[in-house]
C-alpha cells in the first residue's frame, strides 16, 4: 500500500510517500515547503498569514495525494503550532479548510518517533539521539536499544535565528554569543542527563543534515559521509559569520549546500556544540530517518492499521 504523512514542522512542511509492504517500508517520494513557521509566532500567537500559508500548503499536498488516488494519509505539527497559546484553535481551523487530519505531536511522542526511526538501522545499541528543530530541540539517551531519559527543549535554530539575528540572514559574533548563552543556560537546566558523559551523538533532521553537506564540501569529505567532528564546529561559525568577510568561494558553498537553511544552519550548529561539549562527544553521526519513519515503524511494531 502507498502512505502519505504530511509533517508540519517550524522550518519546513514536508510530504513523504512509503510503500508499505508487510515489514518492509520504502519512501517512494518527498515535497517539502520551506515556509519558517515559527517566524509567524508573535507573542506566543500563530499569526493568520502563518495559518493561511500552512492551509495553501496542506492543500497542494492532498490535491496531489487525491490525484493519484492515495487516502491513507497522517498529518501531524510539531513546536512551533504546539507552543502557540492558540495552537489548538489553528489546528481546528487548518483540519477543517484542508479536510485533514491534523494531530498536535507532544515534545516526548516527537522523541520517541525520532528514536524509533533513526535506531531503526543504527549499528550503536548505547548513544544520544538528537533532533534539533525549528522551535524545539529533542534529546534522547537510550542503552540496549531501550530509551532510558527522553527530553524536549524550548530552544530552536529558526527561533534562534528570529529572535537574535536582526533580520540578517548570518548572525554576527555578538549575536552567536548571545545565542551561545541562552543554549547554555537551556541545556545547563537539564538534570535528567547528569549521568550521560562520552556519549555518541546521532543527529537527525534538517539542521544536522544540511550541516552535514555543508561540513562534507568545506573539508573535502565524499558526500555519504555521515560523521562530523566536533571540533571543526568553531571553524565552521568563524569562517560564516556576518562580522567576517566571506570571499566568493564561500559563498558559492553555501548556495550549493544550504540554500534553504542558509538562515538557521548557524544557530542550529551553536545548539550542536553546546550539546557535544556538555556530553563530551567528539564528533557526531548523522542518521536520515527520525520522525514520520519512527511513527510507520511504531505503528508496524503494534501491528495497528495504517
Amino acid at each position: 500500500m502507498l502512505y502519505a504523512m504530511i509533517d508540519i514542522g517550524s522550518n519546513t512542511i514536508r510530504m513523504a510517500i512509503y510503500e508499505i509492504d508487510g515489514d518492509r517500508v520504502e519512501m517512494q517520494m518527498k515535497r517539502k515547503h520551506t515556509l519558517g513557521l515559527a517566524s509567524y509566532v508573535r507573542d506566543g500567537i500563530l499569526q493568520r498569514a502563518g495559518i493561511d500559508k500552512v492551509v495553501d500548503i496542506i492543500s497542494e499536498y492532498r490535491n496531489f495525494l487525491e490525484e493519484l488516488g492515495i487516502y491513507s494519509v497522517t498529518a501531524f505539527t510539531t513546536a512551533a503550532i504546539r507552543n502557540s497559546l492558540n495552537g489548538a484553535d489553528a489546528v481546528r481551523e487548518i483540519s477543517y479548510r484542508t479536510r485533514t487530519n491534523i494531530n498536535i505531536m507532544s515534545g516526548d511522542d516527537e522523541a520517541t518517533f525520532d528514536f524509533i526511526g533513526a535506531t531503526h538501522d543504527l549499528i550503536e545499541d548505547k548513544g544520544l539521539l538528537i533532533d534539533i528543530g525549528g522551535g524545539s530541540t529533542e534529546i534522547v539517551y537510550f542503552s540496549e536499544r531501550e530509551i532510558r531519559v527522553k527530553v524536549s527543549l524550548p530552544i530552536g535554530s529558526l527561533a534562534f535565528h528570529t529572535r537574535y539575528s536582526g533580520g540578517h540572514i548570518l548572525p554576527s559574533e555578538s549575536e552567536c554569543e548571545e545565542m551561545y548563552a541562552e543554549a547554555e543556560t537551556t541545556i545547563s537546566a537539564v538534570k535528567e542527563f547528569q549521568f550521560v558523559s562520552h556519549a555518541q551523538i546521532c543527529g537527525i533532521g534538517g539542521t544536522f543534515k544540511g550541516a552535514m553537506a555543508l561540513y562534507n564540501a568545506m573539508y573535502g569529505m565524499p558526500r555519504r559521509n555521515m560523521r562530523m567532528e566536533v571540533y571543526r564546529i568553531q571553524d565552521i561559525l568563524k569562517r560564516f559569520r556576518r562580522d567576517h568577510e566571506l570571499i566568493v568561494p564561500d559563498k558559492i558553498l553555501l548556495m550549493r549546500t544550504v540554500p534553504e537553511r542558509m538562515h538557521t544552519f548557524m544557530p542550529g550548529l551553536i545548539i550542536a556544540d553546546v550539546l557535544a561539549k556538555r556530553f563530551g562527544s567528539s564528533n557526531i553521526i548523522f542518521s536520515d530517518s527520525g520522525v514520520r519513519e519512527g511513527y510507520i515503524y511504531s505503528k508496524l511494531m503494534h501491528n495497528e492499521d495504517f
